[in-house]
C-alpha cells in the first residue's frame, strides 16, 4: 500500500519538482488570465477559470496528482482543438502527466498534509 503514494522527495529532487510545479502553474495562470482579458462566451470562460485553478493548485502543491492528471487531459484536448500550433499544449500535457506520476515533492502543501506522520502511543 505504501508504494501507491509519493515519498515527497526532498533535497535536489524536491527542488526540481518545485521548479516543475512553478513552471506549469505560472504558465497556466498566465494563459488563463490573458485569455480572460478578452470577451469570451461562458463556455470558454469556465474552461479558463478551471485552467487558473489548476495552475494555482500546482503552484502550491495541493492535490498534485489530481491537478496534473486534469492538466494532461485538458492540454491534450486543447492540442487537438487547435491543430495549427499544438506543441505548447502537448508540452503542458506531458508536464502535467509527469507531475501526476512523480508527486509534489517535499516543499508542497501535499507533503505537509499527507506526509509521513509519527504516531505516539502513550504508556498507561
Amino acid at each position: 500500500m505504501r508504494r501507491l503514494f509519493s515519498n515527497f522527495a526532498a533535497g535536489a529532487p524536491g527542488l526540481g519538482l518545485l521548479l516543475l510545479r512553478l513552471t506549469a502553474g505560472i504558465g497556466l495562470v498566465a494563459q488563463g488570465v490573458l485569455a480572460l482579458c478578452g470577451t469570451l462566451p461562458l463556455g470558454p470562460v469556465l474552461l479558463y477559470v478551471l485552467t487558473i485553478g489548476i495552475g494555482l493548485l500546482l503552484m502550491v502543491g495541493l492535490w498534485t496528482p489530481v491537478a496534473g492528471t486534469i492538466l494532461a487531459i485538458l492540454a491534450l484536448w486543447h492540442a487537438f482543438l487547435h491543430a495549427s500550433n499544438p506543441w505548447t499544449c502537448v508540452l503542458m500535457g506531458i508536464l502535467g502527466a509527469g507531475l501526476a506520476l512523480l508527486g509534489p515533492g517535499a516543499w508542497s502543501v501535499d507533503a505537509r498534509l499527507f506526509g509521513c506522520k509519527r504516531i505516539r502511543i502513550s504508556d498507561r
